[in-house]
């Protein structure tokens, strides 16, 4: 074993006694680390908080507070300017129970913009105000009123392919590279978890042969069916003391894609022929993992329409408006996505997000607008063959060629940026495993209404490593880096995980995203000056 991964090893279990403590305890015959006697429910007088908390969604007035008790307890949150709580509020929130697994969150208002706010949660016993859970502490900073310079993070894909937390690498080691750069929130871009992909305690790496050793529970030994799995799958990765960490220090801002359901999930998915599944209902399982995504997800639950939706606009000062999308739940079902007209069968972002995104990014006031999505544009992902033997497609893209099926939502976005003059728009996304940097180039494309930009790809965060996908050349994507694995599946252990960050200079203006590895060196750098 290297020192490397030795010190990694060190560093991990001693920063996890809270899941240690919270009913996980090494397998007597040493295979890994399994829930132990007492569970998750051993009996203590106070309520426990095991968890840790999340922030979201900050802007310059406000933020998203969650935490999670172990039973049916009130949320108390204090918040303050000072660290040690001097100036400190303090506010009930709302009742944890059981139809929410014992989740709660607190939009926190009126705060001062550009400001450090500190700040803990407890959990208040429902029948004895004077049990209090343990403290769990946490900071973040509110989005600027000026133009000062930002930093912000965005990657992709948690935990999947069955690599899960191994304590002998240090466990998901990239949450604590991204905290100690220090960014002012955090993209994740979908697959927060994988429900379809089990975690046993061993995984042989097959270029090595070496063993992978994951710490289990009992939610995650088979693909996610009832609630409880869906739930359980969260609860699993927040066993991580790394990401619980970096959860108390960054805010997220919350996307999903299809692993939080099952692989390349739409309306069309077929698991009648899906041994693992006893649950043949994609419609049931998407209202379970649906459930449990919001439950656990620090994001805001009331959109301006009153329905809890992924897409939204999150204003970050006068430089920044990210808007985030949801490429999932309006698509129609996966198809071989080659029609000459647009219809039912083609929807993609559906023609409601659609609007409100062209809406959006052409009321918006913000220097930079980037677009946060959890599939890229140019990439093609397979998804199996139709009754005809045609090729199905997963992505928007479908093969070289002009606008056709799902490419005519992007080619009315592309086409309609052009007419309105909106400029300065960066897109940032995740789900195929690898990094790279995609320059979309008119000159280069069969649809050229649109103005030149740039899309860039990271993760994955903790999963396994792929190999690249084919372009589609419709809007003339060219790769200007890629950084991908020569098989598929590639084992953690080899470092090919990656996040992306940006940077936005307050004088200047100017933004640069950074691809940055495991331990947070430079892949790929690009600056951008605002037109």
């Amino acid at each position: 074993m290297s020192n490397e991964v030795q010190l990694g090893r060190r560093r991990f279990l001693k920063t996890a006694g809270l899941a240690l403590g919270a009913g996980l305890v090494p397998n007597p015959a040493g295979h890994g680390l399994v829930a132990g006697a007492g569970g998750f429910n051993e009996p203590f007088a106070a309520p426990q908080l095991r968890q840790g908390i999340q922030f979201g969604d900050v802007q310059s007035d406000r933020a998203v507070v969650w935490s999670r008790a172990d039973r049916p307890a009130r949320m108390i949150v204090e918040y303050g300017a000072r660290p040690d709580f001097s100036d400190a509020r303090t506010v009930a929130g709302p009742v944890a129970l059981a139809d929410t697994d014992y989740t709660a969150r607190i939009d926190l208002t009126a705060l001062p913009a550009g400001q450090a706010i500190h700040v803990r949660v407890r959990f208040q016993d429902l029948d004895n105000a004077r049990y209090l859970s343990r403290p769990s502490y946490g900071r973040f900073r509110t989005a600027p009123a000026e133009g000062r310079s930002l930093r912000f993070l965005w990657s992709g894909d948690t935990c999947g392919q069955g690599w899960g937390i191994n304590p002998d690498v240090g466990g998901l080691r990239i949450f604590e590279t991204m905290r100690r750069s220090e960014p002012d929130f955090f993209i994740h871009c979908g697959d927060s978890i994988y429900a379809d992909s089990p975690i046993r305690e061993f995984e042989v790496v097959p270029q090595t042969r070496e063993v992978w050793r994951n710490w289990v529970t009992p939610a995650v030994a088979k693909v996610a069916e009832t609630l409880d799995e869906f739930r359980g799958r969260y609860q699993y990765n927040l066993l991580d003391p790394n990401l619980r960490r970096f959860n108390a220090e960054v805010p997220t801002v919350w996307l999903w894609d299809d692993h939080e359901i099952t692989n390349n999930w739409s309306p069309s998915i077929d698991l009648e022929k899906d041994a693992r599944y006893r649950e043949k209902s994609i419609a049931r399982l998407v209202a379970h993992g649906r459930k449990a995504a919001f439950e656990y997800a620090p994001m805001r639950l009331k959109a301006a329409d009153g329905a809890g939706r992924v897409y939204r606009r999150i204003p970050y000062g006068p430089l920044l408006d990210l808007f985030v999308l949801d490429m999932r739940s309006y698509r129609s079902g996966n198809n071989h996505n080659r029609q000459t007209q647009r219809g039912e069968a083609t929807a993609y972002l559906g023609s409601e997000q659609l609007a409100w995104l062209k809406a959006g990014l052409k009321n918006s006031a913000a220097v930079w607008k980037v677009i946060a999505a959890d599939m890229p544009l140019g990439l093609q992902s397979l998804d199996g063959a139709d009754r005809w033997n045609r090729p199905q497609f997963e992505s928007c893209a479908n093969g070289d060629g002009p606008v056709s099926g799902r490419e005519f939502e992007l080619a009315e976005l592309l086409a309609f940026s052009k007419r309105e003059g909106i400029g300065n728009t960066v897109w940032l996304t995740a789900d195929v495993h690898y990094a790279a940097a995609h320059f979309y180039d008119p000159s280069k494309a069969r649809f050229k209404e649109f103005e030149p930009f740039w899309e860039f790809i990271a993760g994955p965060l903790h999963a396994g490593s792929f190999g690249p996908h084919e372009l589609d050349d419709t809007f003339g994507p060219q790769v200007i880096f890629q950084k991908a694995s020569s098989v598929p599946n590639l084992s953690p252990l080899f470092g090919m995980q990656s996040f992306g960050q940006v940077d936005i200079d307050g004088d200047s203006r100017v933004l640069t995203v950074t691809l940055k590895d495991l331990e947070g060196s430079t892949l790929f750098s690009q600056d951008m000056v605002p037109v």
